[in-house]
């Protein structure tokens, strides 16, 4: 798309903007190319300032770091505001269409009916099978340990996010921390993985018949397996409601609220939704939630004090319990909540988002036409672009009452979780999930950098994902 709309005299046009000078016909795809998106976005950040633009072939992109400029994209939305249709229309194709990608009147249905199946009651009457996980965890760990085998921790946290996000949102149990792999977990990783990569693609070629790949006809296989087994968890699901309606009133799970929820008279909703939002849930919870925690370990192995302190505050709490089994006391864990926040200010898994106004829009003193592509350097406008404290710095403290007299919101200034209505309706549970899993962790082991390794790298697919945990997990005796 080539911008035509002409700037009011009075305004800037993005014609006007610095940025990075591109190449005929391909424009800054090679800068690109040539390391990690985010990297390159907020690199040029540093040089052009906190609003530029850049060319991806013919289409002319810009990119913002400023924070309020971005609080305001992100408040507009869905209306004014949407997410990248390339991005939305990508996953659609792999069967996830749900809240994640409807915008509009749509989207406002979705909304309702997926956060009346994560409420803090729903992840409540979860918790006792969130327990049971991460204590599966400890004993998986313990027993590593004991047997004189290396822990994979970077693995370890994947399958067990990967299983407590399909046991919240589907209510099954498979098992992948101690199983090395189910079909499930196959194509949903598979599907991960095929939208990560064609997002880089800068040609839709999948769509044209005599182009597809082998991968690109397993993709749409694997999709078809997902949602086959979704429409029987459905069926298994509506057996024990009508075996015990009282699960109507208390769901203890995702699937069951859902379901509950679609069942209702004129309530709009299809099977289909049910099933793009249980994908959508998998989708947006496994890998963000458990390369959130590996960037935590991460700092926290080079931070020993900040280690020290988060294990006093997990002595406090949990006592001589080796995992946490009381849901009241998840909000006695302060310091694991600040340290999580810091992670996500420094390493967050979501660095940049895509964004396109839905009709002709001013942005500051900038006018912006309809369609345009605007990437949200979330990650730079928190690290970089901010009035914090030596912002490059991990500081849990900068987020506790009481730090330095105060004590910052770091909803105010941070957007982990997006921000506006479409804030993201599972920060509950990652949260909960999160604090489970580190108060269980360094409660009973220490953290020891692996001597000599190398940096760890951003990797960034869908996700922002740390290239390697080099880390040691001593027994605490």
């Amino acid at each position: 798309m080539e911008l035509t709309s002409v700037a009011p005299p009075e305004l800037r046009s993005i014609a006007d903007l610095p940025g990075p000078k591109g190449r005929p016909l391909v424009g800054n795809v090679r800068d690109i190319n040539r390391r990690p998106l985010h990297q390159a976005l907020e690199d040029w950040s540093r040089q052009f300032g906190t609003m530029y633009r850049f060319r991806i072939m013919r289409k002319t992109i810009l990119a913002t770091s400023d924070r309020d400029l971005i609080a305001s994209l992100l408040r507009d939305r869905p209306d004014a505001v949407r997410r990248s249709s390339r991005t939305a229309d990508m996953l659609n194709e792999v069967g996830t269409r749900g809240l994640f990608t409807a915008e509009g009147e749509d989207w406002r249905r979705q909304r309702k009916l997926v956060m009346r199946a994560l409420t803090p009651e729903v992840i409540h009457n979860f918790f006792p099978t969130l327990t049971a996980l991460t204590e599966r965890l400890h004993k998986r760990w313990e027993a590593a340990i004991a047997a004189g085998k290396p822990v994979d921790v970077l693995r370890d946290l994947k399958a067990y996010t990967l299983d407590v996000t399909i046991g919240l949102a589907m209510g099954q149990d498979i098992n992948t921390l101690e199983l090395e792999e189910h079909p499930l977990q196959r194509d949903i990783e598979f599907l991960f993985h095929m939208v990560a990569k064609r997002l880089t693609s800068p040609f839709a070629y999948w769509r044209v018949s005599m182009l597809k790949r082998a991968e690109d006809h397993e993709a749409i296989a694997a999709a078809g397996r997902i949602q086959t087994a979704i429409f029987g968890f459905i069926a298994e699901v509506r057996k024990r409601i009508e075996l015990n309606p009282a699960l109507r009133q208390r769901p203890s799970n995702m699937l069951e609220a859902l379901i509950v929820a679609r069942d209702e008279p004129d309530s709009g909703l299809t099977d289909e939704a049910v099933v793009g939002n249980a994908i959508t849930m998998v989708f947006a919870g496994e890998d963000t939630t458990s390369n959130t925690t590996a960037w935590l370990i991460d700092f926290l192995s080079t931070h020993p004090q900040a280690a020290q302190r988060m294990a006093a505050e997990t002595e406090q709490v949990l006592g001589a319990k080796a995992v946490l089994d009381d849901y009241h006391l998840l909000d006695r864990l302060k310091y694991i909540d600040a340290a999580t926040r810091e992670a996500m200010r420094l390493k967050p898994v979501a660095p940049v988002m895509a964004a396109q106004p839905t009709e002709d829009m001013v942005v500051g003193d900038l006018w912006v036409p309809a369609g345009t592509v605007i990437f949200l350097l979330l990650r730079q406008s928190s690290e970089r672009d901010c009035e914090l404290a030596q912002p490059e710095n991990f500081q849990p403290e900068r987020w506790l009452e009481g730090a330095n007299g105060s004590g910052d919101d770091p909803a105010r200034k941070l957007f982990p979780f997006g921000g506006g209505p479409r804030f993201c309706p599972g920060r509950y549970l990652a949260m909960a999930e999160i604090k489970m899993a580190m108060s269980m962790l360094v409660k009973n082991f220490a953290i020891e950098r692996v001597p000599g390794a190398a940096p760890v790298e951003e990797r960034f697919t869908f996700t922002m994902t740390p290239s390697a945990l080099p880390v040691r997990l001593i027994k605490k005796t």
